[in-house]
C-alpha cells in the first residue's frame, strides 16, 4: 500500500496555474473518446487528460474498432461509426462515468460486450443505469441482477424512452442519452433538477437534434447518419483545481490564478460555495466554443460555516474537499440531500465522516450529508477509501498539521501529477 506524508506548510501560497499543470477535464475527456467512436472520420482530441480512468475509456475505445493516433500534441481518433464487437473483456478500471456511460453506448450497438473494473468499482451499485435501460429493451445483466460488474450486454435495438429520472445524475441521463441516439423514434428525459450537461453540449455540437424544453424535459432525437468528429481542446478540470482553491481558501494570505478553466455553470459550483463562505473568487471569461472556458482568480479570507443543500449535483465531487474548508471555517456547516455521495468511488458521506473524527473534527453524520462545526484540524492517519477525492482532499488539509494519507494509488486515476504539485508548496513523503 503506496501511503503519503504531508507536512505543514511554511508561507503562503502564491501560484499561476497554466493549462498543463492542472489535470485536464476527466468528464469531457472521457465523452470526446467515448463520441468519437460514434463519428464517422477523424476526431482530434487536445489536451486529453492523460490518467489510468481516461486511458481505460480510450484503451476501450479502440477495442471497439477505433484507430488512435497521437501525434502533435493532440490524440486522434478514426472511427467508422459504430462500435465493434471486441474479442476481450473491456475494462473500465475505477472508473463510475466509464461503465455507465459505456453501458448505455454500448446497449445500443450490435454485438456482446462485458464491462468490468478494478475491486472498488466491481462493488460500486450499477442498477441506477441498467434498471433504466433494461425497461427500454436493453438485454443487460451483471452479479446481483446487474446491480454489480462485471456486467454483460447484448447489443442491439432499444425503444423510445420517456424516463422521469428521481435522482439528478449526469451518468443516468447520459447512459439513457447514449441509448436513445439509437431508438425507434424521439425519447424524453426528465431530473428533479439539473445536473452537468457536457454530454448534451458536446452531442449537440456533434450534430446530434437535442433539446431541452421549457418544462425540464429533454428531447433526443435518433440518429439515422454516424455523428460529425470532433475538434476539441479538453480545458482544465475545475474538480481538480478546486483541491488547489482549497488550499488558498485555508492558507492565510494565499492568492492563486487557475488558467484554461472549464466555467460551465454545472461545474463551478462549488468555488461559488467557497465563496459565500468568505473566500475571494473572481471568474474570467476568455472563450466559448464547446463550453465556456476562462480563468479562476482565487485569494485567502476567513472563513465562515455555510449550508449546502441546493444543486449537489453540481458538486458532487468537490464535497470531500468542502469538508475540509468547513472544518476550520468559523461556525456551523451542513451538508443535505446529498445521498449520491454513497455511491461514489467510495461512501463518500461515511469516508468524510470517518476521517474528520480521526481529525477531532466535531462532526455528525446523516443518511443524506453531514453536519461539521468548525474550529481546528488535527494530524491524523487517513484511510483513502480507495477513493482518489478522499485521498486528495485530506492530503490538503495536511497543510496545515501534517497528515499520513493511506492507499493513494487511486489518486493516478484522475491527477496523476497532484501530489507533484503540492511538493511545490510543503514537503511530501511518498
Amino acid at each position: 500500500m503506496k501511503i503519503a506524508k504531508v507536512f505543514p506548510i511554511e508561507k503562503e501560497i502564491n501560484k499561476e496555474f497554466d493549462d498543463r499543470e492542472i489535470a485536464s477535464d476527466k468528464s469531457i475527456s472521457h465523452r470526446s473518446a467515448m463520441f468519437s467512436l460514434l463519428a464517422n472520420g477523424e476526431s482530434r482530441v487536445e489536451n486529453f487528460l492523460e490518467a489510468e480512468d481516461t486511458q481505460n475509456t480510450l484503451k476501450i475505445v479502440e477495442q471497439l474498432g477505433a484507430k488512435i493516433e497521437r501525434k502533435d500534441g493532440a490524440i486522434y481518433i478514426t472511427s467508422s461509426g459504430k462500435a465493434e464487437e471486441p474479442i476481450d473483456v473491456l475494462d473500465c478500471g475505477n472508473s463510475g462515468t466509464g461503465i455507465r456511460l459505456f453501458s448505455g453506448l454500448l446497449s445500443s450497438q450490435e454485438g456482446s460486450f462485458v464491462l468490468t473494473g478494478d475491486k472498488y468499482l466491481r462493488r460500486r451499485p450499477m442498477k441506477r443505469v441498467t434498471k433504466p435501460l433494461k425497461d427500454i429493451g436493453a438485454f443487460l445483466d451483471g452479479r446481483e441482477n446487474g446491480n454489480l460488474a462485471p456486467l454483460f450486454i447484448r447489443g442491439g435495438k432499444v425503444k423510445s424512452f420517456n424516463y422521469d429520472s428521481k435522482i439528478a445524475s449526469a451518468q443516468v441521463k447520459s447512459a439513457l442519452i447514449l441509448a436513445g441516439l439509437f431508438g425507434d423514434e424521439k425519447s424524453y428525459y426528465k431530473e428533479p433538477e439539473q445536473s452537468r450537461d457536457h454530454t448534451e453540449r458536446m452531442l449537440s455540437g456533434m450534430g446530434v437534434d437535442i433539446n431541452k424544453r421549457d418544462d425540464g424535459v429533454i428531447e433526443i432525437t435518433p440518429i439515422s447518419d454516424p455523428l460529425q468528429p470532433l475538434d476539441i481542446k479538453v480545458p482544465t478540470d475545475p474538480s481538480s483545481a478546486f483541491f488547489f482553491a482549497v488550499a488558498t481558501a485555508i492558507v492565510p494570505n494565499s492568492k492563486t490564478v487557475f488558467k484554461n478553466m472549464l466555467l460551465n455553470d454545472t461545474r463551478i459550483e462549488a468555488f461559488k460555495v467557497l465563496q459565500r463562505m468568505g473566500a475571494k473568487i473572481e471568474f474570467i471569461e476568455r472563450d466559448r466554443k464547446y463550453e465556456s472556458i476562462g480563468d479562476i482568480i482565487v485569494e485567502y479570507a476567513p472563513l465562515k460555516g455555510v449550508e449546502v443543500s441546493e444543486n449537489i449535483s453540481w458538486l458532487i465531487d468537490e464535497i470531500p474537499a468542502l469538508a475540509i474548508a468547513m472544518s476550520v471555517a468559523e461556525g456551523e456547516s451542513i451538508v443535505k440531500n446529498a445521498e449520491e455521495l454513497r455511491v461514489k468511488e467510495s461512501d463518500r458521506i461515511e469516508a468524510v465522516v470517518d476521517n474528520l473524527k480521526s481529525c477531532d473534527v466535531k462532526v455528525v453524520e446523516f443518511e443524506d450529508g453531514f453536519r461539521v462545526t468548525g474550529g481546528e484540524i488535527q494530524p491524523a492517519v487517513i484511510d483513502s477509501f480507495g477513493d482518489h477525492r478522499i485521498a486528495m482532499s485530506f492530503a490538503i488539509a495536511g497543510l496545515l498539521v501534517g497528515m499520513r494519507v493511506e492507499d493513494i494509488e487511486c489518486v493516478d486515476t484522475s491527477f496523476p501529477n497532484f501530489f507533484e504539485i503540492l511538493s511545490e508548496f510543503t514537503k511530501v513523503e511518498q
